[in-house]
Parts: C-alpha cells; structure tokens; sequence
C-alpha cells in the first residue's frame, strides 16, 4: 500500500486530520508550502587580509633582483616584494611600516632556485610564522641547457603541491600568494634588439630560450615556442593547485602577460628586471594579491 494511503487510513480511522486526506492540497485558507530549494549552499569567499603583519618571500633570481644593482650579484633591497628602496615600492614597503620591513619581513629565495627547492624554503618560511607568503618561482625550470632538459609538468606539479601542503599544515592561518612565471618568450623579443645583450646571453643565460638569439631557423622557432608552452602549462600547475587551497590566491596571469620592455631589464644580462622592472612587478603584483577576487 503507498505511504500516503496508509496514513490517510489510519488518520481516518482515529477520526484526526481527515481534511488533510482529501488529496494532498493545502487546507482551505492555508497558502501552499514554499519548494525546498536543492541547490548547493556556495562557500563563502575567504576573507583576505590586506594588512599582512610580516611576509615571506620565496622563489629564485628574481624574487632577489639578481643583476638588478651589480653583476652577478643579488641586490634584495630592490626585490618587488621585500625591497627596501623607495623607487621599488615593494609590497613589504606598501603594507608594512618602514621600520617593519627589516623586522617582519624575510627574504628566502634563492637564485638559480627550481620548483624542486620550494618545499625547503617553504620550511623555512613556516619557522618564521609569516601571516603572508609570496611564491614566484619556476623560471628556471624552463631555462635549462636544452628544451629536452626542462622540467616534466608531473614532476613541477609534484614539488609545488608538496610545498603548498606543507606551507598550510604547518601555517593554516596564514595567506599564499602565487605569482605566474614570466613569459620567456618576451623577454627574448625585447632583450635580442640589443646587440651587447645578446653577447652576453652567449654566456650561458637561459639557453633553452636564449640560444641563437638572431636564429629565424624552424628548428629554433619550435624550440622557444616549446619553452614558452612549458611556462603556460607550468603557470596553470600553479593556479589548479593554489585553487584547492582557501587562503591561497594565484595573480591570475599577471606576471606572464605584462609585457616587459627594454627599460625594465637588466643592462647587465638583459634578460633579470631592473629596479624599474622590480618597481612595476611590485605594482603589478601588489594590485594581484590585495585587490577583491
């Protein structure tokens, strides 16, 4: 017997409720009952703290403006995210007070750094207890002696969600912002007009890109093109797997789609960002992690 007979049935035979066994419908006066909704409930937006009290850097050459200020040297004070140099405006100098920036503020990048290196430094961010760490890292992952040589997107991915779970076990409370890899293939485009800079690239800087500046060949063409789409595949690593993560904001391609000039690079390697390369890297990335999602 269907459940709705049974209980008008047994409701009638208590002589209780028999308008409510008429067929289903509403009594007379009585407005139907609102549809229960089966949409999901979505999860509210995290909130996002514009007002870190201490940072934490990592990443590599860049994150240390390396050739920013001297040859082969680093010169962290104009990096974008920790420098203490007024032209910069880091992102240390944008929300921590100027005397806070020394005191609760750490540089823990390394040049020449690969993704490989990531879940260290992020230990050594974890010890410090920062309320904001900031990621940029994976350029040297594709810069290598050849395309061949680059490293597997599995083996990228790997390294970095083993940072990032480390980084939120260890800090459950504190805010990861990922920035993108630059996109290679442009700085090649502004740094080979310059006929010193493309000596010194014969160096050894980012052969994988780098190599043969003046090339027009097919074989070169494929080969930056495969770097470039190794940096696109790595960038979206870092956005699927920030994404998992609630406190972690990736700069949504920021990085990789400016378009650096000649201005902005070093006049040493022509290829690391300047001071004036850092200072729009600090704006561009500050804008990236603090504006609303």
């Amino acid at each position: 017997m269907r459940p709705f007979l049974r209980g008008c049935l047994a409701a009638a035979a208590a002589s209780l409720l028999l308008a409510g066994c008429s067929g289903g419908g509403p009594a007379p006066h009585e407005k139907p009952a609102a549809p229960v909704s089966r949409k999901p409930v979505p999860r509210p937006t995290p909130t996002w703290n514009a007002h870190p009290a201490s940072i934490a850097a990592l990443g590599d050459s860049i994150t240390r403006g390396f050739d920013a200020c001297s040859l082969l040297a680093d010169c962290p004070e104009v990096s974008w995210v920790t420098g203490t140099r007024s032209q910069v405006d880091s992102i240390a100098g944008r929300v921590l007070s100027a005397t806070g920036i020394a005191a609760n503020s750490w540089n823990l990048a390394k040049s020449g750094a690969r993704m490989s290196d990531l879940p260290d430094q992020a230990a050594a961010a974890a010890a410090k207890k920062p309320s904001l760490v900031t990621v940029l890292m994976g350029s040297n992952d594709a810069c290598r002696d050849s395309a061949d040589d680059m490293t597997p997107v599995a083996d990228f991915r790997a390294d970095f969600t083993r940072a990032m779970a480390g980084l939120h076990t260890a800090l459950p409370k504190s805010q990861v912002f990922v920035a993108s890899i630059p996109d290679l293939k442009r700085l090649w485009e502004v740094g080979k007009e310059n006929p010193l800079g493309k000596q010194i690239w014969k160096l050894g800087i980012c052969p994988s890109m780098l190599r043969d500046a003046d090339s027009v060949s097919e074989s070169a063409q494929t080969r930056r093109d495969a770097v470039r789409a190794r940096v696109v595949a790595y960038n979206r690593v870092l956005k699927e797997v920030c994404a998992k993560y609630e406190h972690c904001r990736y700069d949504g391609g920021a990085v990789f789609d400016y378009r650096f000039t000649s201005d902005e690079l070093s006049s040493w390697d022509w290829f690391h960002p300047n001071a004036q390369g850092q200072a729009q890297l600090a704006r561009i990335l500050y804008t990236a992690a603090f504006a609303k999602p």
